[in-house]
């Protein structure tokens, strides 16, 4: 994604939308998008029809997408250092630090699962906040005050942000 960030001919305000599309197409590959929706769901997940599971995990990729490519769209040259990483079977972490401009670190942990030959993430915990409980905290609260239609509702009106890190 950096490599596509940096790139001279998708920089400007005039190529948002190509530049956006790139990383989306990279992120498709990168992230299992179903696996993250439904650990996201938690215990909800199970009660959901193949519909109802395939239009959510639509909706809450396409909330990932508007809630961070917008912040990876004003990366500036921040470096991304390796820090390691722990593999058990077909789940690995990978642990990283970003480098901000005002010189403080912030660790980012992947959360990955092997599928056949490579491996996607399906978690990204950010400063030991972990996107998927963060969610599923939001969406349990939803679905239990009103209804799994209404949390549905509210994802296709683009009700819900990122969580604060």
């Amino acid at each position: 994604m950096i490599k596509i960030l940096q790139r001279s001919d998708l920089q400007g305000d005039d190529k948002t939308t190509e530049r956006r599309t790139a990383v989306r197409k990279v992120a498709n590959d990168i992230f299992d998008f179903q696996e993250t929706a439904k650990r996201s769901l938690g215990r909800h997940w199970q009660d959901r029809t193949p519909a109802e599971r395939e239009e959510f995990t639509r909706l809450f990729a396409d909330l990932l997408e508007h809630a961070y490519i917008s912040k990876i769209d004003r990366y500036s040259g921040e470096n991304v250092n390796y820090v390691g990483e722990s593999v058990e079977g077909d789940q690995a972490t990978i642990r990283t630090k970003i480098l901000t401009k005002q010189g403080s670190q912030v660790p980012v942990d992947y959360r990955m699962l092997r599928q056949a030959d490579h491996w996607r993430v399906y978690d990204v915990i950010i400063e030991g906040v972990s996107l998927i409980a963060n969610y599923r905290t939001q969406f349990n609260k939803v679905i239990q005050t009103s209804s799994f239609d209404d949390l549905v509702a509210r994802l296709r009106s683009k009700e819900f942000s990122a969580p604060a890190s």
